[in-house]
């Protein structure tokens, strides 16, 4: 475990001291900072505000290797069965290698994209929900400025508000839906698919206008979709990390499959990086060794996620699921309770709109929350007459600025709602602009820091048994509200609250 490493007793003793350092005074120093500054691809790492110096530097990389990092991370890439609880390899780095894109199953994924682009469908719906929504979801914003296919939309939520609002946009006779997940049995997903099955029926049609996604074929076919629109993924890959298999159909149809394929070479890039680069330049292992120096050295329970471009703006949610789904554990791999803190809380929202809701607490709150803040240094897709680089200028701007004001702060006595006491840790993650390989590069890069900080705590990333008591718990309320089930043995309040409802909605079934 950690707090058994050698290096991890030098780790807190360093801690304790850099705690009373100021961070303004070492941004102060020009070699410690740009000695901190890392690229990778199109990437730009600058860590030169984290409360670190070379010897803590030095002291994470010999964390990493007591941890044996290299030989976890050699295990990834070689297939083996590092997803213990599931007896099964983690395989989502595959989908994205130069090999996965020569294969059948790619191919008639490109065909159907193609396909699809150019039917007469002039809307498509995408019902996921979690890895089957966030990633492509995501994307689609991130990258609505290379958008050229069929309206796109995505449904997650069971609430019938969510699918309700989308069909009314769309025209049951045009539009094709897709039903992505990974067991095809997702209660929220499903009972999704059949209002939506139902609402192409009042058109006519069903059959034709439905496809599945999905790692078990003979559950969709058995649904009712046809074998042809049925395209499958394997069980390796988890559904958070699932957005580089056929999940990413949606997103293929919306940008076409060679953008999408440009994106799968940017996050393939990475991938090479994270496998073969020196752990003292390598993005992924910098990124995750600073998480876990934030998280278990310094105490800092939660990080935020800022993008200083809109169109990235659904970022923080995919990074959310992505790093509490895969390390929000407190046991080891071999299930014996750890005695350290994992996962922080990850949230965040799009800047420069968040600078004006919560950066007041970032800035003066009595807790301190390690950023990574993210910025295009130039703009894309940008088709309007208009002095829009100036806006772009300012965005920048604001971006380092409130990564040096974090840092930095100003002192001021007389006037202490005024003062600023900085020491507040940042990253500054930056690249050239937004295009369909950078964005890749970045994903796979976030993907492999939460790898690395779950390999440091011995975590299994790769599973998720933490989100299935509430699924169960669910199921057992919705047999109480469709009169199948009594409601004994329920606390008294959750009984109450579900014989008010069932007085409210006596057709809830």
């Amino acid at each position: 475990m950690l707090t058994a490493l050698p290096a991890y007793a030098e780790l807190m003793s360093a801690a304790r001291t850099l705690e009373q350092a100021k961070l303004a005074t070492m941004l102060a120093d020009p070699d410690r900072s740009r000695s901190l500054v890392f690229r990778a691809g199109e990437l730009t790492l600058d860590a030169s505000r984290q409360r670190v110096d070379k010897t803590t530097m030095t002291q994470l990389f010999k964390l990493a290797q007591q941890a044996d990092l290299s030989g976890r991370i050699a295990a990834l890439f070689s297939g083996a069965n590092i997803n213990m609880s599931e007896g099964r390899p983690v395989l989502h780095i595959k989908n994205r290698s130069k090999e996965s894109l020569k294969t059948p199953s790619f191919t008639r994924l490109v065909d159907f994209a193609n396909q699809a682009r150019s039917s007469s469908f002039t809307s498509v719906i995408n019902i996921g929900i979690g890895g089957s929504d966030l990633g492509p979801a995501m994307v689609s914003a991130a990258l609505a400025h290379h958008s050229d296919g069929p309206k796109l939309h995505y449904v997650s939520n069971v609430d019938p508000s969510h699918l309700h609002d989308v069909l009314l946009q769309c025209d049951p006779a045009n539009t094709f839906v897709i039903v992505t997940s990974k067991t095809f049995t997702t209660v929220e997903t499903m009972r999704n698919a059949r209002l939506a099955r139902d609402w192409l029926a009042t058109a006519g049609r069903q059959d034709d206008a439905l496809a599945g996604v999905t790692a078990a074929p003979e559950k969709a076919a058995a649904w009712g979709i046809a074998p042809e629109r049925i395209f499958d993924f394997e069980e390796g890959v988890g559904g958070r990390y699932s957005l580089w298999s056929a999940v990413g159909l949606p997103v293929m149809i919306d940008i076409g499959p060679e953008k999408f394929t440009t994106m799968l070479a940017g996050a393939a890039l990475m991938d090479e990086h994270f496998q073969t680069a020196p752990m003292g330049e390598n993005l992924a292992v910098i990124m995750g060794l600073l998480r876990v120096w934030n998280r278990n050295f310094l105490g800092l329970p939660t990080h935020g996620i800022m993008p200083y471009d809109q169109r990235l703006a659904l970022l923080p949610a995919w990074a959310q699921q992505l790093e509490m789904e895969s390390n929000g554990k407190s046991v080891c791999r071999e299930g014996k309770p750890l005695d350290i803190a994992t996962a922080p809380v990850v949230w965040g929202a799009a800047g420069t709109g968040c600078q004006h809701s919560f950066f007041q607490a970032l800035h003066q709150g009595s807790d301190i929350v390690p950023l990574d803040i993210m910025i295009p240094l130039s703009p894309s897709g940008i088709r309007l007459a208009g002095d829009w680089a100036q806006n772009h200028n300012i965005l920048v701007a604001n971006a380092l600025a409130q990564a040096e004001a974090l840092a930095i702060g100003s002192h001021n006595s007389e006037q202490p709602h005024r003062h600023f006491a900085g020491g507040r840790p940042s990253n500054l993650i930056s690249w050239p602009s937004t295009t369909p390989n950078v964005l890749g590069q970045l994903l796979a890069l976030y993907e492999h820091v939460t790898v690395v900080s779950g390999f440091i705590w011995d975590l299994n990333s790769f599973d998720q048994w933490g989100v299935e008591l509430g699924k169960i718990m669910a199921l057992q309320f919705s047999e109480v509200l469709a009169g199948k089930s009594s409601a004994a043995g329920l606390s008294a309040t959750a009984a109450d609250l579900l014989a008010e409802i069932m007085v409210d909605l006596p057709d809830a079934e």
